[in-house]
């Protein structure tokens, strides 16, 4: 089989017509005269025409040779020579250790069979190959082959499911760098249907896909645990989705202590009331017995437990916060106190605070006088009028729906500000949040926002006074194992569950690679909590079909296979190949010395 590595340049083979034409469109010059002495000479012609027109045919046939064999050596053709071993090929194996892969079958974890595999390909390689391992984190190991099989067999599973589909791009990005013959990408897989969500484009290299035989088996999971709400004063709950074909027993826990027992069955909520003993900040989880997958048995959830925040509503807040407090009070989501102030800005001389914009414009300055003295740095600028509609923004306690901002005083953030802003108008910040306080930019009457008098008032100021401006407020981020995540605002240190502190960057962090609930600290005291769980689509052990896992893989070709025996024997199975441009320009040299010699012939005989 003969392959061309520029077929680009075989268009340049057209170029060969060119004799030809000349030779079909050669004309004969001058008049026809009848000369009787020339008669001798026409009878010579006639006798040599034969020959002469041979020759003429040769002399065109070597002229096309020559154009031709010179643009086929341009497109560079190689020809594969089978039963010589496999052509030298760059070789990226693509190894998914995902959490799904750790599922018992047969005794043995999926990814068992998947490092098998992947170690039979590699043990194919030879030493004119360049061989490389991705795993599911993205992580790229290249070296020697006996380095790459030591890499698959202390390859572990991931605690979440890591991004298949991006290892196989990368995969695909090394092997093509490299400067060989052969490209290949082998991806050794569970096939989990939610780990190949889009198909994935991977060039001009050939790619090799295995799956293991057979449907995964069933699986229980906690797909979903939190705290609501974040703050308990001190009651609260505990929700949780399961997720069981039939039903399940779970378990919740607080500070390892058990908190409830039940049994659930197939898309019926958990949800359990509690008001514990425990104070601060507190961990908690919600567990299954275990069964095949025991990565997605257990879910975490941290909570903040202690009394409802004291709470002083000063006349210059309005009445609505004062209605919108006694409704908390009887909840008993507040209490009466001193502990915390909400009240316009000018008035405010101590934190926490929860700080309204003045409703009289002359009372400006002295409000920007006031959050200078509290260390805010924020401004209020000079007053905006016109209605805007607000927005929430990430992080905003509860959605803002239809609230508008009619009378609003811009909010600008001094020089290196860290601070967090829950809510937008006209795409400006018009709620801010920082530690123990929270600043909106318009007074809270009817005449300047619509906010106090929208059913989203109550259970937002609810949620900003216990987990925004309390002394002990904070913040749960939920995030999934070695993911990125933003640092909080005044966190210095991450308490993990052992009691280690591990110091914190200043701008982000990337979460423990193991599930559970970790502790933001500010001077060795708990400010929130860091909860880290597994996908809960990690949990859905659904496979693609060979077919189907084929139709998300996008090379120059590609096969699938559930036969550990034929994924081996594919990979590597190219033959070597010989470059013919060499030949092919001998061939040109030789027909272009003959083309020579005949057409000097021709001429001496035309004479």
């Amino acid at each position: 089989m003969i392959d061309f590595l520029s077929p680009l340049w075989l268009a340049a083979a057209a170029a060969a017509a060119v004799p030809l034409l000349l030779h079909l469109l050669r004309r004969r010059i001058g008049a026809r005269v009848e000369f009787p002495a020339v008669r001798y000479l026409a009878r010579a012609e006639r006798e040599h025409s034969r020959k002469l027109r041979l020759r003429n045919l040769l002399l065109m046939l070597l002229r096309m040779a020559i154009v031709v064999c010179i643009a086929a050596a341009a497109a560079r053709p190689v020809l594969r020579v089978s039963g010589t071993g496999h052509a030298p090929t760059a070789l990226a194996v693509v190894l998914d250790n995902s959490l799904s892969t750790s599922v018992i079958v047969s005794g043995h974890p999926v990814l068992d069979d998947l490092r098998a595999r992947a170690a039979q390909v590699v043990r194919g390689a030879s030493p004119d190959d360049r061989v490389w391992l991705v795993t599911a984190d993205g992580v790229v190991r290249g070296g020697s082959r006996s380095a790459i099989l030591d890499d698959i067999a202390h390859t572990e599973p991931l605690a979440g499911a890591g991004d298949v589909e991006d290892a196989t791009t990368r995969a695909s990005t090394v092997v093509v760098s490299a400067a060989l013959p052969e490209r290949e990408v082998a991806v050794v897989t569970d096939g989990q249907a939610t780990a190949w969500p889009e198909p994935v484009s991977l060039g001009a290299v050939n790619v090799f896909a295995y799956r293991p035989r057979g449907a995964a088996p069933p699986n229980h999971a906690v797909v979903d645990a939190g705290a609501q709400p974040v703050r308990w004063t001190p009651g609260g709950a505990v929700q949780a989705r399961v997720m069981t074909p039939d039903s399940a027993t779970y378990r919740i826990t607080l500070e390892g202590r058990t908190l409830a027992r039940g049994t659930v069955t197939r898309d019926e909520p958990v949800v359990v009331r509690a008001e514990p003993p425990e104070r601060g900040w507190t961990a908690g989880s919600v567990e299954l017995e275990p069964d095949e997958l025991r990565g997605d048995d257990v879910r975490w959830f941290a909570t903040w437990i202690g009394p409802a925040p004291a709470v002083r509503v000063a006349p210059s807040a309005g009445p609505f916060v004062s209605n919108a407090l006694e409704s908390l009070v009887d909840a008993e989501r507040a209490r009466t106190g001193a502990d915390i102030t909400i009240a316009s800005a000018d008035e405010v001389t101590s934190l926490p605070a929860l700080l309204v914009a003045p409703s009289d414009p002359v009372k400006l300055g002295a409000a920007n006088r006031a959050l200078e003295r509290l260390g805010i740095p924020w401004r209020l600028g000079a007053a905006r009028h016109g209605e805007t509609a607000v927005r929430g923004a990430n992080g905003s306690p509860v959605p803002l729906a239809d609230v508008t901002a009619t009378v609003r005083y811009p909010l600008s953030p001094r020089t290196g500000t860290r601070s967090d802003t829950l809510a937008t108008s006209a795409g400006e910040p018009w709620i801010v949040s920082g530690p123990r306080y929270v600043l909106i930019g318009s007074p809270l009457t009817p005449d300047a926002t619509t906010f106090p008098v929208r059913a989203a008032f109550v259970p937002w100021l609810g949620d900003v006074l216990s987990q925004r401006v309390s002394a002990d407020a904070g913040v749960v981020a939920t995030t999934t194992p070695g993911a990125m995540v933003v640092r909080p605002t005044g966190a210095d240190a991450l308490e993990l569950p052992d009691g280690d502190r591990l110091p914190l960057p200043d701008d982000s962090l990337a979460a423990p690679t193991r599930p559970g609930a970790y502790f933001y600290l500010h001077g060795g005291a708990r400010m929130g909590a860091l909860v880290v769980n597994p996908e809960p689509s990690e949990s859905d052990l659904h496979r693609l079909d060979p077919s189907a896992l084929a139709a998300r893989l996008r090379g120059r070709h590609v096969m699938t296979a559930e036969d550990g025996a034929a994924f081996t024997t594919a990979v590597f199975a190219t033959a070597p190949r010989r470059p013919l441009a060499a030949p092919l320009l001998a061939a040109a040299l030789v027909a272009l010395v003959a083309e020579s010699a005949m057409a000097r012939g021709t001429r001496a005989v035309t004479a």
